[in-house]
């Protein structure tokens, strides 16, 4: 039988998922990255990184499945949106700064004070903030002018698995959107958007934009030797993450609404046309008629891979499911801590600090991984009020990600946000959304539509909200609110 491999890399970690066509896994390995932090704020990952994490994830991705390995017939890539990754004048690695990078908070406080944030907006549908790439590209001429100059192509994280597996080097429509490099009323790259960021030598640049599912490429000799991929099978554009993740849970239509609980808080509503009544954080693309409505921010699951890393006392391998039995058992009480999941910073240009608040001495560590579980999921609910004040109504979502493995949390997103939750079956649901770009690519499905109606299935049954656990939680998050708000100018003060 054809399979179909997708690859998805997020921020720490690439995985390489080999499918069958009715959506079964069949085999899964992943490679762990190493996030360097050469100053403050900075977060980067060298492009070879990427390029040894693909070739180990495949590599043993495609050992395991054994003969099926033979019968892969395309492949696919999903990547952490926004960053930057570039490549010199002779396509070798330069340098890859990633989606947490918080460098150019200055630049987006220039652009926001001067109102040019305004004009961005209105071109690209995208609010700018530190680690998007069109801030980063502006970033790197104004402070680094001799790695500038060294430049020859500009790429997304995805772009460097299809540059590495068939030599493309190419962008894709889903990833620029969602990077706030597109004009929206061109769908496509303009001189105009990029005088506003004081970047139009970066047009020469960025890579021709291709459709997500279209093939770019086929797989090197090379790059068959460093994975075991049969050579010359081909290679599609790839895709957002955030976006393959909806779509690798069953999110493809008008009025469906995706929240992805990883290393970001990523909340998304399908929509025909992006016209809202006040200005939303984020757009992307889906396919040539419906774009993703798009609140977001560094502030979900990653700050339980923290605590469990820094105060788990060596337990990390089982930490999640053993938390999430932990946090099962907390009796909920208006005494419990509360928890403010900003680790990485918040949604805002200014800084925002992650901090425990209400800690008493008969507190125990279920009670504060109990406040860790909520904080993340209020900071998921402050992207819903926007979206919906934004007049992007919906009346259930699908939870993938992170905590979407939890016993625990995905109740809790119903309980918070007030509406039924539904849970992918699929566990890799960034993969899947790769791989269906894959199969749509040479012709398994006419659309992504088909292939998400075909392929992916949801866990029996719908998380329903409990309106005495929505009443006490809501109590909680108007208290987290006013707490934030209370915080915000010491976090300034403490950097």
């Amino acid at each position: 039988m054809s399979q179909l491999l997708g690859i998805d890399a997020g921020n720490t970690m690439i995985k390489a998922v080999l499918f069958d066509l009715s959506g079964r896994v069949l085999s899964v390995a992943e490679c762990a990255g190493e996030t360097l932090q050469p100053q403050e704020g900075y977060a980067e990952r060298p492009v070879e990184d990427i390029w040894h994490g693909v070739s180990v994830a495949v590599t043993r991705c495609l050992q395991q499945a054994g003969s099926a390995a033979n019968e892969v017939i395309a492949v696919g890539a999903a990547g952490h949106g926004n960053g930057l990754y570039a490549l010199d004048k002779q396509q070798q690695p330069l340098f890859g700064i990633q989606s947490i990078d918080h460098r150019a908070i200055e630049t987006v406080q220039g652009l926001e004070a001067s109102g040019t944030d305004k004009a961005i907006y209105q071109l690209s549908l995208q609010k700018p903030w530190p680690a998007a790439t069109p801030v980063l590209i502006s970033w790197i001429k104004q402070h680094q002018p001799d790695r500038w100059a060294q430049i020859g192509h500009l790429l997304c994280a995805k772009d460097v698995i299809a540059h590495f597996l068939c030599g493309a080097i190419s962008a894709e429509v889903s990833d620029a959107a969602g990077a706030g490099l597109i004009d929206y009323r061109q769908r496509n790259y303009s001189h105009e958007l990029m005088a506003l960021y004081g970047i139009e030598e970066a047009l020469n640049l960025l890579p021709l934009l291709r459709e997500s599912c279209a093939v770019v490429g086929h797989v090197t000799a090379r790059a068959a030797q460093l994975t075991g991929l049969p050579s010359g099978i081909p290679v599609v554009a790839g895709i957002f993450d955030v976006v393959a993740s909806a779509i690798g849970s069953g999110v493809v239509k008008t009025g469906e609404a995706s929240i992805v609980a990883g290393t970001w808080s990523i909340n998304q509503v399908v929509v025909d046309k992006p016209d809202y009544q006040r200005p939303v954080f984020m757009n992307s693309i889906i396919e040539n008629d419906r774009f993703m409505a798009i609140e977001a921010s560094a502030t979900s699951a990653a700050n339980l891979d923290w605590f469990l890393r820094e105060f788990d006392d060596g337990r990390a391998g089982n930490g999640a499911a053993h938390s999430s039995d932990t946090v099962a058992h907390v009796e909920p009480n208006p005494q419990l801590p509360l928890y403010h999941p900003y680790l990485y910073s918040g949604r805002k240009s200014e800084p925002a600090k992650a901090g425990f608040y209400g800690l008493s001495g008969w507190h125990t560590r279920a009670d504060m991984l109990f406040a860790l579980f909520e904080g993340v999921t209020f900071a998921h609910r402050a992207h819903i009020d926007r979206l919906r004040a934004a007049g992007i109504p919906f009346t259930h979502a699908t939870l993938s990600g992170g905590a979407a493995r939890s016993c625990i949390w995905p109740q809790m997103f119903a309980d918070v946000l007030g509406v039924p939750i539904r849970v992918a079956e699929c566990k890799e649901t960034g993969a899947l959304g790769a791989a269906l770009c894959a199969g749509v690519g040479v012709g398994v499905w006419p659309d992504l539509a088909t292939a998400a109606q075909q392929a992916v299935r949801l866990n029996p049954g719908e998380l329903q909200p409990r309106p005495e656990r929505f009443a006490f939680h809501d109590a909680r998050y108007r208290v987290f609110k006013r707490l934030e708000l209370a915080m915000s100018e010491m976090w300034h003060e403490v950097g």
